[in-house]
């Protein structure tokens, strides 16, 4: 600022005046003032901006990234997030707050407008730090009673409903489900495991379906050790709707170990997970497809609304996943 200063021949005050609008500049002394800017390819400085606007423009996509492996879907949901939030004037950050420190780091140091809150516990303690911190925010997850709050989540009452239809439309009665977990510590009571979990019980309790509920690891190796225990813990299912896209490989791989043809001998329907990870597979997973980049878009546009005022959009949106598709599902094999 001050070669600015300098080569325009004024105070540092009237370049900061200048680059900030926070006072009046006649026009010749501004010409002269971005004159200089430019010949020197000064950039306005971002702290600068948000000093004089009291806004730093940034929001913090908050991701406990430590708990939770990245998956295809969250890569697109940040990928659509930032275009939203660029389109909108602002900076998207991803930060990966793993404990209630580095929350209140983030809250109380004025670097960012506001929070998206991502892996949503239906119990959150997040939530009320974020409340009581004052910092708007919104969440891609609901908790237990998001009615007081701003939210996209994927309808997964509603997602499970239509996996079932599926299944069920072609021939099969004896159906399992296989997640990776509600979480522990910190991050028990993981929402979407919980929803989908509830909402399977539900579903097959109401259609009188035989219903298996089989767990694992979120990796290749815990996937193949389902794979050799599965017709022990599950007799009679020919049919396993998958809710842990990083065991899918190794499910796969030890299921033709073990003599079994998918989708012949069982049909597998991945759900909450991405085309492009379901087309990794062998064979191709039918997917009911995450609506990621609905959930990015929305889930900013509702905290751009809390920020900016006005608006129109819904404060609670749920989305569904979308049925693609694989070669992983069929109907039964005659006699199962």
């Amino acid at each position: 600022m001050q070669d600015v200063a300098r080569l325009a021949n004024v105070s540092i005050a009237t370049v900061s005046f200048t680059v900030n609008n926070s006072k009046p500049v006649s026009p010749a002394t501004r010409a002269r003032v971005e004159a200089a800017m430019q010949e020197l390819g000064f950039r306005r400085n971002a702290v600068g901006r948000a000093l004089a606007s009291k806004r730093t423009h940034i929001l913090a996509l908050l991701y406990p990234a430590l708990q939770h492996r990245f998956r295809g879907t969250v890569v697109n949901f940040f990928t659509s997030a930032a275009r939203t939030a660029s389109e909108h004037g602002y900076n998207l950050v991803l930060w990966p707050a793993s404990n209630d420190d580095e929350l209140d780091e983030l809250t109380s140091t004025g670097l960012v407008d506001g929070v998206l809150l991502m892996e949503v516990q239906v119990e959150d303690p997040r939530v009320e730090r974020l409340q009581k911190s004052g910092t708007p925010f919104a969440l891609i997850g609901r908790t237990a009673e998001p009615d007081a709050l701003d939210f996209v989540d994927i309808d997964f009452e509603g997602t499970v409903a239509a996996s079932i239809d599926h299944l069920v439309e072609l021939g099969h009665s004896a159906i399992g489900l296989l997640d990776g977990g509600v979480g522990s510590g910190a991050l028990r009571g993981y929402g979407p495991v919980v929803r989908t979990r509830g909402a399977f019980d539900r579903e097959m309790e109401e259609r009188g379906l035989m219903a298996f509920r089989l767990s694992c690891d979120e990796n290749p190796a815990a996937g193949r050790e389902m794979g050799a225990r599965i017709r022990d813990e599950a007799p009679g299912m020919t049919a396993l709707i998958l809710m842990n896209e990083h065991a899918a490989p190794g499910l796969l791989s030890e299921l033709r170990h073990q003599g079994l043809s998918v989708p012949d001998d069982l049909s597998i329907l991945s759900i909450a997970s991405s085309k492009e990870m379901a087309a990794m597979n062998d064979p191709e997973l039918t997917v009911m497809s995450a609506p990621s980049i609905e959930l990015g878009r929305r889930g900013v546009e509702l905290l751009i609304d809390q920020l900016d005022g006005g608006g129109d959009h819904d404060r609670h949106a749920l989305v569904m996943c979308a049925l693609e598709p694989g070669a992983s599902t069929a109907p039964p094999r005659a006699g199962h």
